[in-house]
């Protein structure tokens, strides 16, 4: 509290210039924590991995707040989500942010859906959003093949799941998102009864 000296002045007792100071700091960080705040965006994650063609509504995403930098790159929010959804483009895998140069109102993606059966165990790692190398191998005759070749570089894998029958014989079979000008040759392979292999293209996110 302040004091009289002998002579009538006033003396401010320091520590109350030191709590006006505390207070004064204090408030300017609460300050700047709540305009930080102000400053994050609402924006959408992928509550799961989405493939191209998937169509995406809001009940697929998952809203976080999310403070971003001097980046070009911009997000899907909420407020940019139709009712009907938006096409994948690309794919965008569970958990990450929705790039908007990964989704579209029109289907632009330019790919098929081509079943293919796995005669082999599937490579460790390949799953919904993997990319894969489609290999073949043509049949010469009986039991005799020429050496394989990439048949469809790239191809993402849309599904993956067992046989489905009554007895399970092990088998696996994927879905596969194939540019459509190769389509004819990947399902001309399959009719031939090539020996189709799929192989990693690039190690998988986060590996």
């Amino acid at each position: 509290m302040p004091r009289r000296s002998e002579r009538g002045s006033v003396r401010i007792d320091p520590r109350l210039i030191i709590g006006v100071v505390l207070v004064v700091g204090s408030t300017a960080g609460v300050f700047a924590l709540v305009s930080g705040l102000d400053d994050a965006t609402e924006v959408y994650t992928a509550a799961e991995t989405f493939t191209p063609g998937d169509r995406i509504r809001a009940a697929d995403l998952v809203v976080e707040r999310v403070r971003f930098g001097s980046g070009d790159q911009r997000y899907l929010e909420p407020d940019a989500l139709p009712e009907a959804g938006l096409l994948v483009t690309s794919t965008v895998r569970e958990g990450e942010l929705v790039p908007l140069a990964s989704v579209d109102d029109l289907d632009r993606a330019g790919l098929a859906t081509v079943v293919v059966a796995s005669r082999t165990a599937l490579p460790e790692g390949v799953s919904r959003g993997s990319v894969v190398d489609v290999w073949a191998a043509r049949l010469v005759e009986r039991g005799e093949y020429e050496p394989p070749v990439v048949l469809v570089p790239e191809a993402e894998v849309a599904a993956v799941s067992g046989s489905g029958g009554m007895v399970d014989d092990g088998s696996v079979t994927v879905e596969l998102l194939v540019p459509r000008d190769r389509v004819a040759a990947l399902l001309q392979a399959l009719a031939a009864d090539d020996v189709i292999d799929l192989v990693p293209a690039r190690p998988a996110a986060g590996r």
